[in-house]
């Protein structure tokens, strides 16, 4: 291929583009690009950092580079160090920056750096440091009750901190699980030594000679703490683009054929919003990647400005979350329409604990719900069905069936009128 292609962030988006295509890969991290989703497991001892890395990209990158303006007229990157990268097709893949909730105490004067044992959790420096810094009996509080931080402080458990998880909603993954599902992971929680609190808000942090102290909460209780972990969520990177000219929303807006604004750049992973939605997880990002290689080998990718004329009429993909993703429908031999992605979480512990969810998890009016719960082996399984269709369902304990279920739900096939609702809960999904 003689096209010049650039590709902008060395994360999962990116350099799954890399391996597939000749291109320049910039990346920000001196690192080799790597799997965040193991960050968990690196920080619990369970794999060595090496370990995480994703196979090797088909042309050397460009490690430790910091793109800082893009010229579209010039149709080049300028880099922190001064350097120029000419291209003809440019991909944005610069994924999301922690969010960093406005605690008092987080930031000194002139907008200092947090004191020391204040930890983001989104790149593999984080995990190391967080490491270094964490021995048995070290008072940790993670700052976040959803996956992240459910994954973090299960590590930091494994590596015998003393930890407190913190979440400011009424449970623990509320975005993906259903109230059940949600008070027997906080059990298993619980089990691995955190303690949890809910609805529960931080407000401030306490330092002593430049090293975090203590955590207050609003309603003035203190929480002793040589490390915390802020696992907030995550928001696009999206100054790049914006400073560009780009079509900015939540992130870079991108069509089917995920290009920007401008037809010579397209945005991949976090930082790209397709059909208005930003997924911010890794399944999506592969998918996109994917999908724009096919893009780019057929050559489809013709100058036409990203707007509501490039969309396709096709029907938004229900809402999902997170790990793991169900195979993408890429819609005709090109292009992208969406991601159905799987939450999957294995925590460990005397009984380590599966879930899974997909889809709607809330019930509307009108939607059958079927549940089988068993408390005392911690196992919990229900679907939400509207209509004809699967529209979610979340698995804890006993994921016996969530492969049948995840490629009905993704396939957005009618079920059958004969079968009861019941088989879907059987180990292989209502298949037989």
């Amino acid at each position: 291929m003689s096209t010049r292609i650039v590709v902008v962030g060395g994360g999962t988006a990116g350099a799954r583009l890399a391996q597939r295509l000749p291109v320049t890969l910039l990346g920000e991290e001196p690192r080799a690009p790597y799997n965040r989703v193991l960050l968990a497991d690196v920080l619990a001892g369970r794999y060595a950092p090496e370990v995480i890395a994703l196979p090797g990209t088909r042309e050397p990158a460009r490690l430790g580079v910091r793109a800082v303006r893009i010229d579209r007229a010039a149709r080049t990157v300028e880099c922190a160090d001064g350097s120029l990268v000419g291209y003809d097709r440019l991909v944005l893949a610069t994924g999301s920056n922690p969010v960093l909730p406005p605690l008092r105490g987080l930031r000194g004067p002139g907008g200092a750096e947090p004191p020391e044992g204040v930890h983001a959790f989104r790149t593999l420096d984080d995990c190391l440091a967080l490491r270094d810094r964490v021995r048995p009996g070290t008072r940790a509080v993670v700052v976040g009750g959803g996956l992240l931080g459910v994954s973090a402080a299960r590590a930091l458990a494994a590596l015998g901190a003393e930890v407190v998880l913190t979440q400011q909603g009424e449970r623990l993954m509320e975005r993906q699980l259903d109230a059940t599902a949600s008070h027997l992971l906080r059990e298993h929680v619980e089990s691995l030594g955190v303690e949890v609190h809910t609805e529960c808000r931080v407000s401030g942090l306490r330092q002593r000679d430049g090293e975090v102290t203590a955590v207050e909460l609003a309603d003035g209780f203190v929480l002793d703490a040589r490390v915390v972990v802020l696992a907030c969520g995550v928001r696009p990177r999206v100054a790049l683009a914006r400073e560009a000219g780009l079509a900015v929303a939540t992130g870079i807006v991108v069509d089917d054929e995920l290009r920007t604004s401008d037809p010579y750049i397209h945005a991949i992973g976090d930082c790209a919003e397709h059909r208005g939605r930003v997924y911010g997880l890794a399944g999506p990002a592969l998918d996109q990647a994917d999908a724009l290689t096919a893009v780019l080998l057929a050559g489809t990718a013709a100058p036409a400005p990203c707007g509501p004329s490039s969309r396709r009429a096709e029907r938004p993909p229900a809402p999902g979350a997170e790990v793991g993703a169900a195979p993408a429908d890429t819609g005709p031999a090109t292009g992208y329409s969406g991601t159905r992605a799987l939450t999957r979480l294995t925590l460990g512990g005397a009984r380590p604990l599966d879930l899974a969810a997909f889809g709607d998890t809330t019930a509307l009016p009108g939607d059958d719900v079927v549940q089988l719960t068993d408390a005392t082996r911690r196992s919990h399984r229900k679907v939400v069905v509207r209509g004809d269709r699967l529209v979610g369902g979340v698995l804890l304990g006993d994921l016996a069936a969530v492969g049948t279920l995840a490629r009905a739900w993704e396939g957005d096939e009618a079920l059958p009128d004969e079968a009861p609702l019941l088989h879907l809960l059987t180990h292989d999904g209502g298949s037989s």
